[in-house]
């Protein structure tokens, strides 16, 4: 599946687990229907990154279901890990402007970025991202400093975005229909599903729930 065509982002949050191995987590997410999983480890030092990241990415691969790096793009890189997301703030704040400066040559790593507001998106695009995340949408407790970007946000990046993006922030299924009504048709979704009695179960009801994308 093509990432055009991807609709479930979801997540290995450490601050999640709950007791949990990130290999069970993994492997519930990818059984589910996950289309990407990012590992996101706020609380770790790097080399604890890299060794989750080791654990997490044969899963993956086996499953056919791409792993995103936060934050490390070095760790990324050196795993030959397929994505790296990056906020704007950790990008553009050590004066880069095009993704392409931080990439090495050659190198096939794809890399997504955060977006909070219009300006910000069209920033990140002319950066050359491979997809955005669009929110806050909701309130979270996953970024409780967040301002929420609103469903005006997600209104506004489904008539004006073109490269894949994906709506985030305290969607759930009972916030999910107004961000599809809205124009969202990729989701990112993290507490909804790591704190459900069944991640597998869980994953699988978002992806019942959204509309099919055709490959382009």
């Amino acid at each position: 599946m093509s990432l055009f065509s991807s609709r479930l982002y979801t997540f290995i949050d450490t601050a999640y687990l709950n007791g949990r191995s990130v290999a069970d987590v993994a492997q519930a997410l990818c059984a589910g229907g996950s289309d990407l999983i990012q590992l996101r480890a706020k609380d770790c030092a790097p080399n604890e990154v890299r060794h989750l990241a080791e654990q997490i990415l044969p899963i993956t691969t086996s499953a056919g279901v791409p792993l995103v790096i936060n934050d490390y793009l070095p760790i990324a890189n050196d795993l030959k890990a397929p994505y790296c997301h990056l906020g704007q703030e950790d990008f553009f704040q050590t004066g880069h402007q095009y993704l392409r400066e931080i990439l090495p040559p050659g190198q096939s790593l794809r890399v997504g970025l955060s977006s909070h507001s219009p300006e910000q998106a069209k920033r990140a695009i002319t950066a050359g991202a491979d997809y955005l995340g669009v929110g806050p949408v909701f309130p979270t407790a996953t970024k409780p400093e967040a301002s929420p970007v609103t469903l005006d946000y997600v209104r506004w990046a489904a008539v004006n975005i073109t490269i894949p993006w994906f709506a985030i922030g305290g969607i759930n299924l009972k916030t999910l229909d107004q961000v599809l009504d809205a124009g969202a048709r990729r989701i990112c979704v993290v507490s909804a599903i790591l704190n459900a009695p069944s991640i597998f179960h869980a994953c699988q009801e978002f992806k019942r729930r959204l509309p099919l994308i055709p490959e382009q």
